[in-house]
C-alpha cells in the first residue's frame, strides 16, 4: 500500500482533447497546482482545428510549466478516443500513467489521491462532479474556483449548479480500499483513470476497433480485468470537474456495444486489443508542441 514517501513515481498524464482549448487551459491549471505535480504532461489531440490548435500551442509557449509538457496532434478523421489515447501514452515516458479528458479540472490533492492508491497490478477508476453551464463558465474564466470551501460546494450543489459536493471537500481514506477482480460497467471513467505503463502494455492499449463514442473505455477494463488486474474505485478521493458540453453523437453507440458483447461472450477472446499500440500507425502524429 502506497505511503506518503511512495509517491515520486515516475508519472504521466495524458489528456485528452477535441476543439475545447479554454476547457483545457483550466485543466492545465488545475495541474499546475498540484500539491504533488507530474514529471510530464502530454496533451494528445483528436484533431482539433486550426484556431483551437494554434490557441494550445501559443498558451504552452507562454507559459513557464513546472513539468516537461508534449503537445501531439492528428488530423481529424472522427471521433476516434482510443486511437488519441493510445498516442498520448506512446509519447509518454512514465511507468505510471494517469489519463484525463481535457475538459476535466483537477483539485489540488487529485495526483496525491492516485498515487495513494496505486498498487501492483491495480489500475484506479476516478469519478467526476458534474457541472452546469453555469458553473462551467465561472471555472474556465477563474479556474482558481476549484479550491473554494465546502460552504460554496454545497450552494452549488443546493443551487443545481453541480451534481454532488461532498466528494469535492471529504475523502475516504485510502487504507479503505480494495482491489475487485469483478468486472462491473458501473462507473467506468476513462477520462479519470490511473494503471501502470507495463499494464496498459500487456493488454496492447486501448482497441482502435471502436470508432465513435461509446464503449471503447469499458472493452479497457474489460480486457484489463481479463488480464488480471484489480479495479480500485478512486471515488471519494480522485473526483474530477467534470465540465459541462454538449453530448457527442452517439450514433457509433450501438456498433461498439455490440463489439464489446462479442468479445465478452467470446472464451479465446483473450485480453489483447485486436487493433492497440502494436499494430497501429501514427505517421500523421505531429508534435506541436514540447518544451
Amino acid at each position: 500500500m502506497t505511503s506518503p514517501n511512495d509517491t515520486k513515481s515516475n508519472l504521466s498524464v495524458v489528456i485528452l482533447t477535441y476543439n475545447r482549448s479554454d476547457a483545457l487551459f483550466a485543466v492545465l491549471y488545475g495541474l499546475t497546482h498540484q500539491n504533488i505535480k507530474p514529471q510530464e504532461v502530454i496533451i494528445t489531440d483528436d484533431g482539433s482545428t486550426v484556431h483551437h490548435r494554434l490557441a494550445i500551442k501559443l498558451h504552452l509557449a507562454e507559459h513557464d510549466w513546472p513539468f516537461k509538457i508534449k503537445y501531439i496532434w492528428h488530423p481529424d478523421i472522427g471521433f476516434t478516443a482510443a486511437r488519441a489515447r493510445n498516442q498520448g501514452v506512446i509519447n509518454s515516458s512514465g511507468d505510471y500513467i494517469i489519463l484525463l479528458d481535457g475538459d476535466c479540472v483537477p483539485k489540488e490533492d487529485f495526483i496525491l489521491q492516485h498515487l495513494f492508491l496505486k498498487r501492483p497490478g491495480c489500475f484506479i477508476n476516478g469519478s467526476r462532479v458534474l457541472l452546469n453551464e453555469n458553473l462551467t463558465k465561472k471555472v474556465i474564466e477563474k479556474p482558481g474556483t476549484i479550491g473554494l470551501s465546502s460552504s460554496y460546494w454545497l450552494m452549488q450543489k443546493i443551487t443545481g449548479q453541480a451534481n454532488k459536493w461532498i466528494p469535492t471537500v471529504m475523502r475516504i481514506p485510502h487504507q479503505c480500499r480494495r482491489g475487485s477482480a469483478v468486472f462491473h460497467w458501473k462507473g467506468i471513467r476513462s477520462c479519470n483513470f490511473s494503471l501502470w505503463r507495463e499494464d496498459f502494455d500487456k493488454v496492447n492499449g486501448f482497441d482502435e476497433m471502436f470508432v465513435g463514442w461509446g464503449h471503447e473505455d469499458a472493452d479497457f477494463v474489460w480486457r484489463l480485468h481479463q488480464a488480471g488486474c484489480r479495479r480500485i474505485n478512486g471515488f471519494w478521493a480522485t473526483e474530477v470537474l467534470h465540465l459541462w458540453h454538449k453530448e457527442a453523437s452517439r450514433d457509433r453507440e450501438s456498433a461498439n456495444a455490440k463489439r464489446l458483447q462479442e468479445r465478452m461472450s467470446d472464451p479465446d477472446a483473450g485480453y489483447v486489443a485486436k487493433k492497440g499500440i502494436r499494430e497501429a500507425a501514427y505517421d500523421d502524429c505531429e508534435i506541436v508542441y514540447s518544451n
